[in-house]
């Protein structure tokens, strides 16, 4: 049993892909998780990895140790949690990944917040849009919109992100307000980069979608950035409403089509599955719901 320490950092290096990851999400060093490999190889007297300086691969011997070291640490991980609920505090260092704009104008402005509410609670946000692995990367949670691929992944709905048309009243003065949807192929359509439809909006009325082809000079991967470009003049965007209702009612941008929808997203907390949930990861899901729950957030009242 001396050697069951490092039965976690053996799984951390499998499901990570190395020792570089695997010792950033443990949060030691790399020469520090080799060791510790080392170290258990010995004790078991068999090569459990094959090392190159390009790959990380399982032996025979590896490959049936994994299975079970795997079962056993997660049994470990389980009864940490199952204590920390009897505690009761949350406590402890939570790592969270959350939507670059999103983040900034919505979940840092309350982040003191829920410090002060949970004190114990070393609390590590990694602000970015683009997807990222939950378990590789060493995170206990995360925010994300859309659909949810990952099926080793537990999601609970936090609430419903639309999104709108809209431009400048400066562009609308030198362009034209466009009166069809047809008419936004003659207009310089500006376009969020990690959209799944780049070059091409969605538009609903009475139960039927129409899509509209588009183009434009300038595609960017952040909603602010964007926001910016349409604030500006430089051309007719799609946004969130959490990005663009402030703006909106401010005057400095104009929604167009108000008579169709388009089509939104629904934003999750997303966790690894797991039979306890650590009380640091409930605080954090019910303080965001608490904050931006049920089905019409508070950007959306205007």
């Amino acid at each position: 049993m001396e050697s069951f320490g490092a039965y976690p950092v053996f799984v951390t290096v499998i499901e990570t892909g190395g020792f570089s990851p695997a010792a950033k999400k443990l949060g030691i060093s790399k020469s520090a998780v080799s060791k510790r490999i080392t170290q258990l190889e010995e004790h078991l007297g068999v090569k459990l990895l094959h090392r190159t300086t390009r790959k990380l691969s399982l032996t025979e011997a590896g490959e049936h140790f994994y299975q079970h070291a795997r079962i056993a640490s997660q049994a470990a991980q389980d009864a940490e949690d199952a204590v920390a609920q009897l505690q009761g505090v949350p406590q402890g260092r939570l790592r969270i990944s959350i939507p670059m704009s999103f983040g900034r104008l919505y979940v840092a402005p309350v982040i003191p917040e829920f410090l002060r509410r949970y004190p114990k609670i070393n609390l590590e946000l990694v602000m970015d849009d683009e997807f990222t692995d939950l378990i590789g990367s060493g995170f206990d949670m995360a925010l994300r919109l859309g659909d949810l691929k990952d099926s080793t992944l537990v999601a609970r709905k936090l609430t419903h992100l639309k999104n709108v048309l809209c431009a400048s009243p400066s562009y609308i003065e030198e362009f034209g307000m466009p009166k069809r949807l047809e008419e936004l192929k003659q207009h310089n359509c500006l376009a969020f980069s990690y959209s799944q439809d780049v070059r091409e909006w969605y538009f609903i009325k009475d139960n039927t979608t129409r899509a509209i082809e588009i183009s434009g000079n300038y595609q960017v991967n952040n909603s602010e950035a964007l926001r910016e470009a349409m604030i500006q003049g430089v051309g007719i965007g799609r946004l969130p409403t959490f990005a663009a209702n402030p703006e909106i009612k401010e005057g400095r941008l104009v929604k167009l089509f108000p008579e169709y929808e388009m089509p939104g997203k629904i934003m999750y907390a997303v966790y690894p599955e797991r039979q306890f949930l650590p009380a640091k990861v409930r605080a954090f899901m019910d303080f965001m719901s608490e904050n931006f729950g049920g089905d019409i957030p508070y950007w959306d009242n205007v």
